[in-house]
């Protein structure tokens, strides 16, 4: 029934904020990820499920996202990443970030085409049967990431 609460949340993919996809990116250049935040795209979401008198309540957080990031490396972070500011230059991003070391232009289309996994947490209840547990459940969401190198003449 707790399966069936989380079928009902209707959860998706990490809605990706950036890479953006019309962006440009730098080789060697510090990359900032991070995703919006919603109900169905990061939580909490909140369903329940009955059946035979028995209610089962579940919550359900993401608590990580992988990111493929398309070049043969992935990224783990246990938040939604920080957004980017300008103000921060070419800070790395506190907590999610990677930097490419080679362009995409020899790739599929110039891109590099990555994803974005997120794990949910989905913790659950049962009262009637004093019961409760988690598990866990994925959804991805792809991406493309083009990648440049400058050149700098003297």
């Amino acid at each position: 029934m707790a399966r069936r609460a989380v079928d009902s949340m209707r959860l998706v993919g990490p809605a990706v904020a950036s890479p953006k996809p019309g962006g440009r990116y730098v080789v060697g250049m510090p990359m900032w990820m991070w995703v919006e935040q919603g109900p169905t795209t990061f939580g909490p979401a909140f369903a329940s499920a009955a059946a035979g008198g028995v209610t089962v309540t579940a919550t359900a957080k993401v608590s990580s996202i992988q990111w493929d990031m398309g070049d043969g490396s992935t990224v783990t972070c246990t938040g939604p990443g920080t957004r980017y500011d300008a103000s921060r230059g070419k800070l790395p991003s506190p907590d999610c970030r990677h930097r490419y070391k080679a362009p995409s232009a020899a790739e599929t289309g110039g891109k590099y085409a990555g994803k974005a996994t997120a794990t949910w947490t989905v913790e659950w209840n049962a009262p009637a049967l004093a019961d409760a547990g988690e598990f866990t459940e994925t959804r991805e969401t792809p991406f493309t990431v083009d990648v440049r190198e400058v050149q700098v003449l003297n």
